[in-house]
């Protein structure tokens, strides 16, 4: 924490000084201070303050859709491998399509508005939770599964009493992830669409104004802020309903930091 506070003061320092020095452009890069004070007058602004529960709601919405989505899904590609096989090359057609390069089908379907920017942002939100969710099953412990099934218990029994359990933390990781490509995929889809409110629409509106920039950075100053605080949340949820996993015992970083470069890599989580 002492660190992290440290490094935020001196990013804080080095653009302060930058811009004050003239070294950019005042228009270009203005002193982080004036930034941080037009950020924080925002909070008082309440035409402001609705964009931003927009916005969270689109992400809370699109988060909440993916998780409903990935979770089964993934239970089910890394329990059946029968299954696995058969849609891996439609997993790996979708995967790469980037979700800002449908905004104009999307919008065609769904017109403009909440119900776009939703589903943008559940496309995008899937796949991490979807691949940590596959990669969780598979480093499930062998033994506690063929234990269980000694003694009669059948594959939903598994599923429930070893698999899912054990999978849990990797699905937390994943959703973790996926609450970061959730905000950056509302405020994207919002200044790339310039329908609705929101965020992004401050940001996308600002950026058109002469001498915009301080606004600008202001928006992406509230955007970065709730980001943080969001994986704030997520991660103390973590700790409290996993305390057993490694990087919560201090012992750092085992399973939910594979989940994550597994998930971040692109799914390599997809079992052959």
């Amino acid at each position: 924490m002492g660190l992290g506070t440290l490094g935020v003061l001196l990013a804080f320092g080095v653009c302060e000084a930058v811009s004050r020095a003239g070294i950019v452009r005042r228009s270009y890069l203005p002193p982080a201070s004036e930034v941080l004070a037009r950020a924080v007058g925002l909070a008082g602004d309440a035409a402001f303050l609705d964009g931003v529960l927009v916005t969270l709601r689109a992400w809370a919405l699109g988060l909440g859709l993916a998780c409903v989505i990935a979770v089964p899904l993934g239970l089910l590609l890394g329990g059946v491998p029968v299954v696995d096989a058969a849609a891996r090359v439609i997993v790996e057609f979708l995967r790469p399509l980037p979700s800002v390069a449908l905004i104009p089908l999307v919008s065609l379907l769904l017109g403009s508005g909440t119900g776009t920017e939703v589903a943008l942002i559940t496309y995008a939100s899937v796949w991490p939770i979807l691949f940590n969710t596959v990669y969780g099953i598979g480093e499930t412990d062998p033994l506690a599964k063929d234990t269980l099934r000694a003694f009669g218990f059948g594959r939903l029994a598994v599923l429930l009493r070893v698999q899912l359990p054990g999978t849990a933390p990797f699905i937390a990781a994943g959703i973790r992830i996926s609450a970061a490509v959730a905000l950056i995929l509302a405020v994207a889809t919002e200044i790339l669409s310039g329908f609705g409110e929101g965020l992004g629409i401050f940001i996308a509106q600002a950026g058109l104004a002469t001498d915009g920039t301080r606004d600008v950075l202001a928006g992406v100053v509230w955007a970065g802020a709730l980001g943080l605080i969001g994986n704030g949340v997520l991660v103390y949820a973590e700790r409290r309903l996993f305390p057993w996993t490694p990087e919560h015992r201090g012992a750092g970083g085992g399973r939910g930091a594979s989940a994550g470069a597994g998930a971040g890599a692109g799914g390599g989580g997809v079992r052959g």
